[in-house]
Order: structure tokens, then sequence, then C-alpha cells
């Protein structure tokens, strides 16, 4: 399944969820992303998820190799965010649940 058919299937489902609304398209930074609240906690980014999380999880999911740190072309990889390797075994929607757990905290 391409990457862009996983991230609809992944917002069809976290949609339902009170405060969550699916992308809204358009352009520039965050036009793929899922909101809580209107803050980004996931996206589709060249084809791979990237996801608002704990500093220290993404720390975790880098040194097991899941992928990297996210870099929104400026340089500097953001400690927050996480660019999921398209060949790691983990959940699209696990993580993205775990996304929005820290997006509610952070409110």
């Amino acid at each position: 399944m391409r990457p862009e058919d996983c991230f609809d299937d992944l917002a069809d489902e976290l949609a339902g969820i009170e405060g969550v609304t699916p992308p809204t398209g358009g352009s520039g930074f965050g036009r793929s992303a899922i909101r809580f609240q209107n803050k980004i906690f996931a996206m589709l980014v060249r084809g791979q998820l990237v996801l608002k999380l704990p500093a220290e999880r993404v720390d975790a999911l880098v040194a097991a190799g899941d992928g990297v740190r996210f870099d929104a072309n400026k340089g500097t990889p953001m400690k927050k965010w996480f660019s999921l390797d398209p060949e790691s075994g983990q959940s699209w929607l696990l993580l993205a649940r775990e996304a929005l757990d820290f997006a509610r905290s952070d409110s």
C-alpha cells in the first residue's frame, strides 16, 4: 500500500476522536497534517509518517533504528519530531495514538 493511502486510512481512523481534525490540504507546512485542537501531531512528509512525540521517545525510536529526527529542510533535526522509516515494523496507528496522547498532554 502506498504511504499516502496508509496516511489517509490513519486520518480516517483518528477523525472520529473529539478534537482531532484531518488534513485540510492547501499549501505550506502542515497541509497534510492531522491536528488535535489545531496542533499538528501527525503528518505525511515526502512519503514518510512524521509524528510529534516526547524527546525521550524520539531518542528511543531513533536508537532502535525505526527512523530519524525530522528535519523541515532547515538543517537542524527537531528534538520532538520523528520521521518513521518506511521499512520499520512500527504500527502507524499506535505511534499516531501516542502522538495524540502527547498533544493532549501538551494542551
